[in-house]
This record gives structure tokens, C-alpha cells and sequence, in this order.
């Protein structure tokens, strides 16, 4: 390894967080109720990863003939934030297989673990409850699409995650996500490494478009790269 991986940042939904997909088939639910008809696919390819408004406006741009795309994107939106408030509080959420195990071998190796996430605050501690996740304890830090200004592709959330945890050059940092827009943003954050999972949002294929610096069938991989 060229360089020492001081600080590891996880995307939460399809990296460490298994939801069976359920937010964007939220968001696919709510802009078809709109009259408008979009596929899951569409959704994954065009929204994945993404602040929710923004995955909606973008759907609409990339996969209909809307005008008023605007309107359209702030109604669902606002419709999203109910729907998906019902499908959490009766969705039973997992982790993947070995997530917790490996957040305990990093930290004990001195690599900070932080999760970002393109969620709000509240759907993400949400999350975190869920699964009996600490702040402080389980991870490091959370950090949320409404912590900065900009979201994904932008690197904020991962410049805030290096600010929280005291790490001054991002070449000490690898940033893990289940999306093509998870590795645009560890490139626009100038991370040292970056991989794509294969359990969430994208294929490989569509992973692959961004270039990582890995491709992981799943986050036990990185116990090689790292310890």
C-alpha cells in the first residue's frame, strides 16, 4: 500500500446498510404515482447515492419528457419524506455480513470509521437505531447530506468527515459506496483510494465508469487491502 489509510468512509444504504433497496424503490413509487411512469433501473442508475430531491430531479431529467420538472420534483419529494418515514418503521434493516467485525478491526488498527450518507439526519439516525448503532461507539461519525453544503458528486461530506476526525490530507483516505457518484466523490474530495461494493445500488459495470481504485463483492474485501 502506497500510502497509510488513516480514515475509511462508508456510504450507509447498499455498503453497510442492507434495506432491500427500499429508498429508491420509494423514490421510484412516488414519482409514478405522479402519473409518470420511471423503472427501478432508472432510478438506481440515475438517482443512486444522491440527496433525495436531487435523485428525483434527476430521474426526471434523464428519463421523461416533464416540463415543469421543478414542481413535479418538489411534490414527490414531499411525498417521498412520508413514504419513506411508513416503509422504515415497518422495514426490519440489517447490516451486511461481517460490517460490525470490521468496524472493530479498523478502529483497533487506529482507522477511523465514519458514515456518510446521501440522507437526511433524522432517516439516518433512524437507521443507526435500527441496527443498534452508536455514534462514538459503533463508528466514528455520521455524516449527513443536510451536514454540508454541497452533496454528492461534491466532496463536502467527506472534507467534514476528515474535519470531524482531525485528518489533514486526503491521500490518508478511502471512500467505500455502492455507486459510480460514491467514487466521483472521493475523487472530487482528492481521496487516496477509492472502491466500489457490489451488494447495493449499482453493477459492476456501472461502477467500473468511475474508475475506483477497487471493485469489492463485499466489504470483507478490504480487510486485505487494509490490515
Amino acid at each position: 500500500m502506497k500510502q497509510r489509510i488513516e480514515l475509511v468512509v462508508f456510504d450507509m444504504a447498499g455498503t453497510t446498510v442492507d434495506e432491500g433497496n427500499v429508498v429508491y424503490k420509494t423514490v421510484q413509487k412516488v414519482i409514478n404515482e405522479e402519473g409518470i411512469m420511471v423503472s427501478l433501473e432508472d432510478v438506481l442508475k440515475h438517482g443512486a447515492g444522491k440527496e433525495k430531491h436531487q435523485a428525483i430531479t434527476d430521474v426526471l431529467t434523464a428519463c421523461t419528457s416533464v416540463t415543469n420538472i421543478g414542481n413535479v420534483a418538489d411534490k414527490a419529494f414531499a411525498n417521498f419524506k412520508i413514504a419513506l418515514e411508513k416503509a422504515y418503521n415497518e422495514l426490519e434493516v440489517k447490516t451486511f455480513e461481517g460490517t460490525e467485525n470490521l468496524f472493530k478491526d479498523l478502529q483497533a488498527n487506529q482507522i477511523k470509521v465514519v458514515l456518510n450518507t446521501g440522507y437526511d439526519t433524522v432517516t439516518a439516525h433512524k437507521l443507526l437505531d435500527k441496527l443498534g448503532w452508536k455514534v462514538g461507539v459503533t463508528i466514528d461519525a455520521l455524516v449527513t447530506a443536510n451536514d454540508v453544503k454541497n452533496g454528492r458528486p461534491d466532496g463536502d461530506m467527506i472534507l467534514k468527515a476528515m474535519e470531524l476526525m482531525a485528518v489533514k490530507d486526503p491521500q490518508n483516505v478511502l471512500k467505500v459506496g455502492d455507486s459510480a457518484i460514491d467514487i466521483e466523490e472521493g475523487k472530487s474530495a482528492n481521496c487516496g483510494m477509492t472502491a466500489g461494493v457490489l451488494t447495493g445500488a449499482q453493477t459492476r459495470e456501472q461502477i467500473q465508469k468511475a474508475n475506483p481504485t477497487y471493485i469489492l463483492e463485499n466489504l470483507n474485501e478490504l480487510r486485505a487491502i487494509l490490515l
